[in-house]
């Protein structure tokens, strides 16, 4: 017979080692009131910046803090300011000021846009930093390049060091940057692009990246510093203040960060706060009557916690109080936009009728609609049939609303009452839909002529890109048609109605196995191309445009209104090129040999010429593309297979 089990052990027992673990544990030290600061990767965030997910931000912040101070953690390594609907990469807090990332696509490059730059010229908050020293590169004024930096270090993106560029401008020099102002004056004389360090006082060595200063608004400043700081001027932001620590003390000066910590030195070594104080008599009979109070708490409480887990539960109260906790997690995710009722967007849209309905697709339906402030809205109905993918919904609208791509519709908010399918709400663009524009009644003055055709071409092509390239995990629109593209009142592109619910994991810049794809955004978006070259809609289009495009009478399906006959040779030679790169996204987009990021490339090329050649010569074509895609072999396929591009 084997020998009986060993007795549990007793519940007094238990406790008693759970208290002398207690007592064991090393005592945390005095920290400051930002312990609970949020961190991104490897950045810790500071007062007045945190993140919307923080679960530790003071209950003012998010009512007192002005928006440009909320950042977004991407992936939790990746940290980002949103002004002004650009969207720049933290890479470092520095005193009073943020170090950022050039803006783009491909951030590691010399070149960079100086209107990337334009929206700070409208923040009231943020401002360029005059101790950025720029490197110009193809201005036509050689005096903007100054001695005075010859001897600086300046890394490369890659980390690299290397001295300083040909032509070096630095901002502290006033003879042409004023303090406050932004890039465009550079562009203004010629240069072309730049690259950009920031040097502090005392170091001879540059950090890549461009430093933002940033201030608070004036009036926000009554008790915000702490009791031992003071409020000082921002340098470059106009009426921007911040918090400094009075001598003897160190830190942020702000009462809600850091605050202000006393400094001396003990025995040689700079000590901080509390070590810098004495303990008086009445702070050590603190100590001891906390000493004696404390484990008479915690045994208390141990007790209670025992008496309270071998109360029985009920199965069903466990299983409400689960799914309660799992609706306030989404809905506390969602809460990153703003969160509507369904009530709210059924009387927008009055009740979500055939007569609001703009769209119905495989991605849901579009509603029209207008809030009670006046707003015209676009509301986005999904179908999402379980949990997974709601959160997968969540995530990636959070995303979308981050990112304020000038091309992406903005996102108002959504709605996920519980029983509804989600909703997404996005402003409505003031110019309607691609596809109002392209079928315009009978006897209405066209709108799109063709430079406008092809710009919005581009955008489209280029957001797609970026989503689908740059963003982790990739955003699909999937199921792209001219309904989901808007326009705003410059014609500009302004893309919704995302499907949302097909995120991928594989990398879908690289070529993929069809069986992939659930509806690839190459092969819609070539459909769309040639509409937008043809004026026609309908599910024969890319058949009856293969088949003009195969005998070489690509003008008898130009849309009539595009007068393609009287057009340039220029802009004739465009249309060409357009309705061969839509062939092409047909036939192979769905493999994935050809991606969305070469689509855009092409896209831009062209509409770069149409810029800068204006009707001139023709235009130049790479020659990977002549070489992969010539027009010959392209329609010797076409010939052969023309059903291949209807294929599922």
């Amino acid at each position: 017979m084997p020998p009986p089990p060993p007795p549990p052990p007793s519940p007094l027992l238990l406790l008693f080692l759970i208290l002398i673990i207690l007592f064991l544990l090393p005592r945390p030290a005095a920290v400051s009131s930002s312990a609970c600061s949020a961190v991104c990767g490897n950045l810790q965030i500071p007062f007045p910046f945190h993140l919307n997910t923080s679960s530790c931000e003071h209950p003012l912040r998010p009512i007192s803090i002005p928006q440009p101070f909320h950042l977004y953690c991407l992936n939790s390594t990746t940290l980002f300011l949103n002004l002004t609907g650009q969207t720049f990469r933290i890479l470092e807090f520095l005193s009073g000021a943020v170090l950022v990332d050039f803006p783009g696509p491909s951030p590691c490059r010399q070149y960079n846009d100086f209107n990337a730059f334009n929206p700070l010229s409208a923040n009231p908050f943020f401002a360029i930093a005059n101790d950025n020293v720029l490197a110009l590169y193809d201005c036509n004024d050689s005096s903007l390049c100054k001695a005075t930096c010859e001897k600086l270090i300046m890394p490369g993106c890659d980390g690299t060091a290397r001295y300083s560029p040909a032509c070096c401008y630095p901002l502290t020099d006033s003879s042409v940057w004023r303090n406050g102002g932004d890039f465009s004056v550079f562009s203004k004389l010629g240069c072309r692009g730049f690259s950009s360090w920031v040097v502090e006082k005392g170091s001879s060595a540059g950090k890549r990246g461009v430093k933002f200063e940033w201030g608070l608004p004036r009036n926000f400043s009554d008790g915000i510093c702490d009791k031992n700081g003071f409020v000082v001027n921002a340098t470059a932001v106009p009426d921007g203040v911040r918090c400094s620590c009075s001598d003897g003390f160190v830190g942020d000066g702000f009462a809600r960060g850091f605050g202000c910590l006393k400094s001396c030195v003990k025995n040689g070594h700079e000590e901080y706060g509390s070590s810098c104080h004495g303990k008086g008599r009445s702070e050590k009979e603190l100590i001891i009557f906390t000493g004696v109070l404390a484990p008479l708490f915690i045994i208390a409480s141990l007790i209670g916690l025992f008496c309270i887990l071998r109360r029985p539960i009920k199965q069903t109260t466990l299983n409400y109080a689960h799914s309660q906790f799992h609706s306030d997690a989404l809905l506390q995710k969602a809460c990153r936009t703003r969160l509507f009722t369904y009530h709210e967007l059924q009387e927008a849209t009055r009740g979500f009728g055939d007569n609001a309905k703009l769209v119905r697709s495989g991605n849901g339906a579009i509603y029209t609609g207008e809030l009670r402030d006046g707003v015209r809205v676009a509301v986005h109905q999904l179908h999402c049939e379980n949990e997974g993918n709601l959160m997968s919904v969540l995530s990636q609208i959070e995303i979308l609303y981050v990112l304020a791509h000038k091309n992406v519709a903005h996102i108002l908010g959504c709605c996920i009452d519980p029983g509804c399918a989600p909703l997404v709400v996005y402003e409505h663009p003031v110019n309607g839909t691609l596809e109002k524009h392209l079928h315009h009644p009978k006897g209405t003055e066209p709108t799109l002529d063709w430079y406008r055709r092809l710009k919005i071409a581009a955008e489209t092509a280029s957001v797609l890109a970026f989503l689908q390239c740059e963003v982790s995990p990739p955003i699909f629109h999937d199921h792209l048609e001219s309904c989901h593209i808007y326009l705003d009142g410059d014609f500009s592109a302004k893309v919704l109605g995302f499907g949302l619910l097909n995120a991928a994991t594989d990398d879908k810049c690289q070529p993929v196995e069809a069986s992939s794809f659930h509806n690839n955004d190459v092969y819609d978006f070539g459909v769309v191309l040639l509409e937008m070259v043809t004026g026609l809609k309908n599910s024969d289009l890319p058949m009856v445009a293969l088949q003009k495009i195969r005998i070489g009478k690509l003008e008898e399906v130009v849309d009539p209104v595009l007068y393609y006959h009287e057009q340039s040779p220029h802009s004739r030679e465009q249309i060409e090129i357009v309705a061969d790169l839509a062939t092409r996204c047909l036939l192979f987009g769905r493999d994935g040999k050809l991606r969305m990021s070469d689509v855009s490339k092409e896209l831009v090329h062209v509409m770069k010429e149409n810029v800068d050649g204006g009707g001139g010569g023709g235009i130049t074509r790479g020659p990977a593309i002549e070489e992969t895609f010539s027009n010959s072999s392209l329609l010797q396929m076409i010939s052969m297979s023309p059903d291949s591009i209807l294929a599922p």
